[in-house]
């Protein structure tokens, strides 16, 4: 039997759940003059740019993108951001990735970012499962999927279409 995609969630969709996540983050963040963004690389980047650019046209807070780059094959390696500890020290940073699957990516980056003193910490992905090996939660989340272990979430967000399947 072949697999088939099915789409969970098409390009408006995705651009409301994006709009609407940036909204939660302003909300959460209103006394702030500036938040870090710091998205994993690569969707996880590609939607914290996109959430950037919504974020600075609904609010005055100055948002920062930080690029997180995690060996999502072992990630106990040596995480990189693209800006220095002492640029996001003291200061709300959101985790951005698209998928939380068994939640490994996200609580090493988590992990990561609480080797320095920050004001806020919360995490944000597009797409939530519900099949988590560690005790980490997406604060912000454009859907929750309660799927089999058998299937698989992918997210198309770079480009001019954007689609979020189940295969």
């Amino acid at each position: 039997m072949a697999l088939t995609k099915n789409v969970i969630l098409d390009h408006d969709e995705i651009n409301h759940k994006i709009k609407r996540i940036a909204y939660q983050i302003y909300e959460s963040n209103v006394n702030e003059k500036e938040v870090v963004l710091a998205g994993i690389d690569s969707n996880g980047y590609i939607l914290a740019k996109k959430l950037k650019t919504v974020l600075s046209k609904i609010s005055p807070i100055e948002p920062v993108l930080c690029k997180v780059s995690i060996n999502k094959k072992n990630p106990r390696e040596a995480i990189l951001t693209s800006i220095k500890a002492e640029d996001y020290q003291n200061k709300s940073v959101v985790l951005i990735d698209d998928v939380l699957n068994s939640g490994t990516t996200l609580i090493y980056g988590v992990k990561h970012f609480l080797e320095v003193p920050l004001k806020q910490f919360k995490t944000a992905v597009l797409v939530n499962r519900n099949h988590k090996k560690y005790p980490v939660k997406a604060d912000f989340k454009g859907i929750s999927l309660s799927t089999s272990l058998n299937e698989h979430v992918d997210v198309i967000i770079d480009g001019n279409v954007f689609k979020a399947y189940l295969k």
